[in-house]
């Protein structure tokens, strides 16, 4: 959740080296994802292109394989590249389930698709490393720095993945059956202060806007949750990101050590943000500034210090950004712009030869959880959020210097506002006809996955992650489907 990352957010949990890069270097104060989700949103970080551009429509459908990203280009152009941990970009391989979730998302039911969000404190308070895997690949990451690195004549770039902070799968449960357990040790649960977390405020059910409950209802937070239960699952979620640091600051004392650091560009960001139970949600796959607001934290030679920039930037400026600061051309069909005027703090006006960066950025998101295509502009004050063809679903407008948490939908307040960021989104994307494809999409999908299953159908799709709410009256949900068909 990028909100962390700056003033007040911080005061939850100790971050040092994500408070060491703002000393050093730049922080973006409203960054943003361009699709809340894991596959899509890193398909538009490598590709610098939007999602509906990249038709990365979900978890599973990302870049194609033979995608040109930014890192291949510093490669062909002389830069020693190495990726490790979670990449994820044209495909994230998620289970079956994610998948059925995803393209049956029009269909006219309601059915609770996770397991309700828990948290667990594992070991004791010398417990460490409690996510192994992302120590494992942030350790590889390190040891190249030590081993490679500092022998290289050329540059480098090194990408590090990580899955933190994110909730685990449910251990008593297969993989269709939801990730939802916030899990954490005692040593940093220690780091976060439990006084200065806030109890999000939530509306009544029957106050929801109806994507809203309907994304309540699939991630099952329908029912009563207590104030402590609220409050736990935000801490553990803090000792997570607090764990997340941990390893960041491993690759910058691996920076320090071997004296790279004076001559590196670090960039820090995130794929997409956790609710941890804001608008009565947990996980991304929402416009909410929990979920769709990012960290991007840069530092390096030829970065200004301690500034905080306020412009709003997107997951799509990496591309070009990358390619700025290795001196190479940018390609002209990108979606997003370098953030290097930004990053020495000059102004920007007529820097790019495609013209000045615009004053909105874009998300969009068309996965499970959520029925209907959901579209996102953010510029200035405002934060408009539009559904599907425009009309069958209410926007929602926000006013983010009014209203920071976002709890009143003032479009009806405001229809002359409405009106020109409309405008502006029809502008960038004809949303009614991307929703309507991405429909189409869907059916067509579900309808080969169907057919590859024969008579083992019924069984398998009563068996996936809302098997609690379908198996009680399968035949109802099932002729739901035909009717959809």
């Amino acid at each position: 959740d990028g909100r962390l990352t700056f003033y007040p957010g911080n005061q939850t949990v100790d971050l040092p080296f994500i408070n060491f890069m703002k000393r050093y270097g730049t922080v973006f104060l409203n960054a943003y994802t361009n699709s809340p989700i894991c596959c899509p949103s890193r398909a538009a970080m490598w590709s610098g292109l939007f999602t509906h551009l990249t038709e990365s429509w979900n978890n599973f459908k990302g870049l194609d394989p033979d995608y040109v990203t930014w890192m291949d280009l510093m490669e062909k152009h002389g830069y020693r590249t190495q990726k490790y941990g979670k990449l994820d970009y044209t495909s994230g391989h998620h289970s079956v389930s994610n998948r059925v979730e995803a393209w049956t998302r029009d269909v006219d039911f309601l059915l609770r698709q996770e397991g309700r969000p828990m948290v667990n404190l594992t070991g004791d308070r010398k417990h460490v490393r409690v996510m192994e895997a992302d120590w494992q690949n942030t350790d590889k990451a390190v040891s190249w720095i030590k081993k490679e690195a500092i022998n290289l004549t050329q540059p480098f770039v090194l990408y590090l993945g990580l899955n933190l902070p994110h909730p685990y799968p449910s251990p008593y449960a297969g993989e269709n059956f939801g990730s939802s357990t916030f899990l954490t040790s005692p040593y940093w649960l220690e780091k976060v202060t439990y006084e200065a977390i806030k109890i999000p405020k939530w509306s009544s059910l029957s106050e929801m806007h109806p994507v809203d409950y309907y994304s309540s209802y699939t991630k099952n937070c329908t029912g009563d949750f207590t104030k402590q239960e609220v409050r736990n699952i935000r801490a553990f979620y803090y000792a997570m990101c607090a764990e997340t640091d941990a390893m960041l600051g491993e690759v910058i004392s691996a920076l320090r050590d071997t004296g790279l650091l004076k001559k590196t560009v670090v960039i820090f960001t995130a794929d997409h943000g956790e609710l941890a139970m804001e608008h009565r949600q947990f996980y991304k796959m929402s416009m909410y500034e929990g979920s769709s607001h990012v960290p991007l934290l840069v530092m390096g030679p030829g970065i200004k210090e301690q500034q905080q920039v306020p412009n709003v930037v997107s997951l799509v400026d990496i591309y070009p950004t990358m390619l700025d600061i290795a001196g190479i051309p940018v390609p002209q069909n990108l979606s997003g712009y370098s953030l290097t005027p930004l990053l020495r703090g000059e102004a920007e006006n007529g820097v790019s030869p495609r013209g000045p960066r615009p004053s909105w950025v874009l998300s969009e998101f068309h996965g499970c959880n959520v029925n209907s295509s959901t579209y996102m502009l953010r510029t200035g004050r405002w934060k408009y959020i539009a559904y599907s063809d425009g009309s069958s679903v209410l926007p929602q407008l926000f006013d983010l210097s009014e209203d920071p948490d976002e709890l009143t939908n003032v479009a009806i307040k405001f229809p002359v506002i409405v009106h020109s960021l409309d405008k502006i989104l029809r502008s960038v994307v004809d949303y009614p006809k991307v929703s309507s494809s991405v429909q189409e999409y869907n059916k067509r999908q579900f309808i080969s996955w169907k057919q590859s299953l024969g008579q083992n159908y019924s069984n398998v799709i009563g068996n996936l992650r809302w098997h609690q709410d379908w198996l009680k009256e399968p035949k109802k949900y099932e002729s739901a489907i035909d009717k959809w068909l």
